[in-house]
């Protein structure tokens, strides 16, 4: 895959203005609308649910990339199919029987994705990569937007990208957590393939120009 994406993160949308984010986002150069569902029990925070995911469906025009950072994520894998997910990414960490809910994404029609906390190392991706169609590094610790990048990220993206290459797997690789101008070029140039900003893009000024400046870098 050549092309870049780009996938602003709707966790730091104006929820007063949430329609008029959404439509931004259509609008804009970006590829993907990332939805994080945040429980208070996987992560330290609540985010929002089906009716605020249903909302968001009811404007959007662009894929759906919807992270679950919540306990016993099998349990809602039908619910997000429902709701319109097109990408449905669980925690590694969150998952028991990982290779039964990758099966279980798929079978909803829905493209599987795993997430890995800071902390997890790529190794463990071993043996289910070629089962996987994106994995999201989080260089962040989840549960809040606005946090620092972590620098360690880097070599994680590199090691992934040959985990990927060595088992001839088609996952893609998302960076979710801190992406900004400064950091989205070494980011690619690392091996990564999609780019999640949330405060990065919703805070600044001009946030459709934010998406544009991001895609240039990217290209």
């Amino acid at each position: 895959m050549n092309q870049k994406l780009i996938a602003p993160s709707l966790l730091a949308a104006d929820f007063g203005n949430l329609q008029r984010d959404v439509e931004m986002v259509n609008n804009s150069e970006a590829d993907w609308h990332h939805i994080d569902v945040m429980d208070g029990v996987f992560v330290p925070n609540i985010s929002y649910g089906m009716p605020v995911i249903k909302a968001i469906t009811k404007h959007a025009t662009k894929p759906l990339d919807v992270h679950l950072m919540i306990v016993e994520p099998d349990r809602y894998i039908d619910t997000f199919a429902e709701l319109g997910a097109n990408i449905l990414t669980v925690h590694y960490e969150a998952c028991t029987h990982l290779h039964r809910t990758l099966q279980a994404i798929k079978a909803a029609k829905m493209k599987a994705g795993v997430a890995l906390n800071p902390h997890t190392p790529i190794h463990l991706l071993e043996d289910i990569i070629q089962d996987i169609d994106l994995v999201c590094l989080m260089s962040v610790n989840p549960g809040f937007g606005g946090q620092s990048f972590i620098k360690n990220t880097y070599p994680k993206v590199s090691d992934l990208k040959d985990l990927i290459i060595k088992k001839n797997s088609n996952a893609l690789i998302e960076i979710d957590g801190g992406v900004n101008s400064d950091n989205a070029k070494s980011l690619v140039d690392s091996g990564a393939d999609v780019l999640v900003a949330g405060s990065f893009v919703f805070k600044s000024e001009h946030p459709n120009r934010t998406i544009q400046g991001l895609k240039q870098i990217i290209a």
